[in-house]
């Protein structure tokens, strides 16, 4: 079942110029401006406001940030069955981590998005005890499409989305976030590819030090 939530992960970029759906009942929590996760895998302070345009989606295994000003954040926190605790003990982190998003990530974002590339990876030792960075390309696969500095008539713009994967209390973690700049300043914008690619580190970086990683309570004895 480990595939199963990817879709939600993607799937808005299949209907980004599409109406809305209805807002629907939250299976997390947030109180004071904190969202926790249904699973009680981990908690963070909101990335949106309210007052901003800002709003919250989720499923029981990621949950979607996004705001009128270029913010689009998932959060995707997916409980590793014994198959997948396999993978990484045979692998070790690096190369259990690259299979992962390579075979499940990967692969939706190429579903949902025809021409979807991987653009570049890096692997960080040290960052959350392994972390892997990617950077993603979307052709016509941009959250923010609908804005004014895309115009009828012309090709849908490339979207680049940053995305970090690591594993954390028996979880696989992936963060993923769109470059907004990238499609809504049109002509203007002028980032080469090393500094798109700082810019997106950084964000998700950012996003990491806002969560609160919890260990969920062992099931009670009968």
């Amino acid at each position: 079942m480990v595939r199963a939530f990817f879709a939600v992960l993607v799937a808005g970029m299949a209907s980004a110029t599409l109406a809305q759906p209805a807002p629907q009942v939250l299976q997390g929590t947030i109180e004071a401006g904190v969202y926790t996760s249904p699973t009680g895998a981990f908690r963070m302070t909101a990335p949106v406001l309210p007052e901003l345009g800002g709003s919250v989606h989720d499923t029981d295994v990621v949950v979607t940030f996004k705001d009128s000003f270029g913010l689009q954040v998932t959060v995707a926190a997916i409980k590793q069955d014994a198959t997948q605790r396999w993978e990484l003990s045979t692998r070790g982190i690096k190369d259990y981590l690259i299979y992962f998003f390579k075979n499940y990530v990967m692969r939706d974002f190429e579903a949902v998005c025809a021409g979807a590339k991987l653009e570049s990876a890096g692997f960080s030792a040290d960052f959350m005890d392994g972390a892997i960075f990617t950077y993603v390309l979307l052709p016509g696969g941009s959250m923010f499409a609908d804005r004014e500095a895309f115009t009828i008539g012309t090709a849908p713009p490339v979207a680049k989305r940053g995305n970090l994967t690591f594993v954390k209390n028996g979880f696989v973690f992936v963060i993923s976030t769109e470059l907004s700049e990238r499609v809504t300043e049109g002509t203007k914008y002028n980032k080469t590819t090393e500094e798109e690619n700082q810019i997106l580190r950084s964000r998700l970086v950012d996003l990491v030090k806002k969560i609160e990683f919890l260990k969920p309570a062992p099931p009670a004895q009968p």
